[in-house]
């Protein structure tokens, strides 16, 4: 699919299944997966809406779903080693959404032989559309963005909550906004130096992952490159090597 294609499914669903449903959403349209996990009836429909468009337009393409996965944990398994895929978050920041915090989005992330080729972040409330290819730069709402810019340390660093009261003198903690989708473009805009997370899915980073690192920045796991089918404790994506290195060696006390 042309990635102008991909970008106007994305926001067709949105208009259609998603924001009809933000903060309207009934009692009964809000479920909890785990204790603190919640998903809506706009994630599932927006889930199912894009991949139906996704398979028609690419049949022979893997396509990993959240919602999917949870139903059925079996479906991860076919991203590893896939020839071609897509990786589907249809309501990123589900919390945030569910009680009426414009920070959302949906992301969409391209696999083409274990690398993320294509990624697709969305923010319809705050009306960015982040786009990346891999080779050929990023865009926001069509405007190219510039190379993420290395800062002298102390570097500010959006990590999980228990993680927010360490101190280093090298990093200023700030808390996550509870969805990639905002978390990540924020890094590409030189809001923040650096994220950390304890969750892996690959729907919630792989687009975010190569936005930054195609602008210059670096991802990755327990110390190895970030990419589809790489899992582990801690996946830390910043501006420098050095900033990650921060955050890494903060997380490990």
């Amino acid at each position: 699919m042309r990635t102008d294609d991909v970008n106007a499914l994305i926001r067709e669903v949105t208009e259609r299944l998603i924001l009809p449903r933000f903060r309207h959403l009934a009692p009964d349209e809000v479920i909890q997966k785990h204790p603190g996990d919640l998903v809506t009836v706009a994630d599932r429909e927006a889930e199912v809406a894009l991949t139906q468009a996704l398979q028609r337009a690419t049949p022979d393409a893997v396509i990993v779903g959240e919602e999917a996965t949870f139903a059925d944990p079996t479906t991860l398994t076919r991203l590893n080693g896939a020839d071609h895929a897509w990786v589907i978050d249809p309501v990123d920041g589900t919390r945030n959404f569910a009680h009426g915090s414009e920070d959302f989005g949906v992301m969409l992330a391209e696999v083409r032989g274990g690398q993320t080729v294509r990624g697709w972040i969305w923010q319809p409330r705050h009306d960015q559309f982040f786009e990346v290819e891999r080779g050929s730069g990023a865009t926001c709402n069509g405007e190219s963005l510039s190379p993420v810019r290395p800062h002298d340390a102390p570097w500010t660093a959006a990590v999980w909550g228990t993680l927010e009261s360490a101190h280093d003198p090298r990093l200023q903690m700030r808390r996550t906004r509870g969805a990639c989708a905002i978390d990540y473009p924020a890094l590409a805009r030189g809001e923040v130096d650096a994220l950390a997370y304890r969750s892996i899915h690959p729907w919630d980073h792989l687009a975010g992952a190569l936005l930054v690192t195609e602008l210059g920045g670096v991802s990755r796991v327990d110390g190895r490159p970030y990419g589809p089918g790489v899992t582990g404790a801690l996946i830390v994506t910043a501006s420098s090597e050095q900033a990650a290195q921060a955050v890494e060696d903060l997380a490990r006390t």
